[in-house]
């Protein structure tokens, strides 16, 4: 009997400790300052200048933080071109499907994303030429049209926010 009662009140302190500490890890974890989503009004929103490679053209969008605070962006910009009216040519970038981590971007710090298109070599279904680039950051609702022209041809793709190297 003795042996089952130890063998219980082993289990019984086993599991009290497993508890104890999974809701102190959880507590402390909640502790930990946690940055914001970066918010539009947070940023600087630009498309750098083109990169060509094996047929295709990539163009970097840079979200670079204009406050005090550290922000975080986490997963896929929207992003789509338009006209000078503002109306959307064609369909919007599709996501690469890479995986999305979150990244702390700092004050005056810069990550990107990196939209891409096929060069006319390519590609020469091409759509007419864009007189705006519309970006949504990851998680916003909320818009900016950046004056670029572009033009899509073929593919029309955009990768997830990363740290720039």
């Amino acid at each position: 009997m003795s042996n089952v009662l130890t063998r219980a009140a082993v289990i019984a302190s086993a599991a009290l400790l497993a508890t104890t500490g999974a809701s102190i890890g959880a507590a402390q974890a909640s502790a930990l300052p946690m940055a914001p989503t970066c918010r539009v009004a947070d940023l600087d929103v630009a498309v750098g200048g083109p990169e060509r490679s094996g047929g295709s053209i990539d163009y970097p969008i840079l979200f670079t933080n204009t406050t005090g605070h550290t922000c975080a962006l986490r997963g896929y910009p929207g992003v789509s071109v338009t006209d000078a009216r503002h109306r959307q040519i064609g369909t919007s970038a599709i996501r690469t499907g890479e995986a999305i981590s979150t990244v702390s971007v700092f004050p005056d710090d810069t990550v990107t994303a990196v939209m891409r298109t096929n060069s006319r070599s390519v590609a020469p279904n091409c759509r007419a030429p864009s007189t705006y680039v519309k970006v949504y950051p990851p998680n916003s609702t909320v818009a900016v049209e950046i004056p670029y022209h572009l033009r899509v041809c073929g593919m029309f793709e955009i990768s997830p926010v990363e740290g720039m190297d």
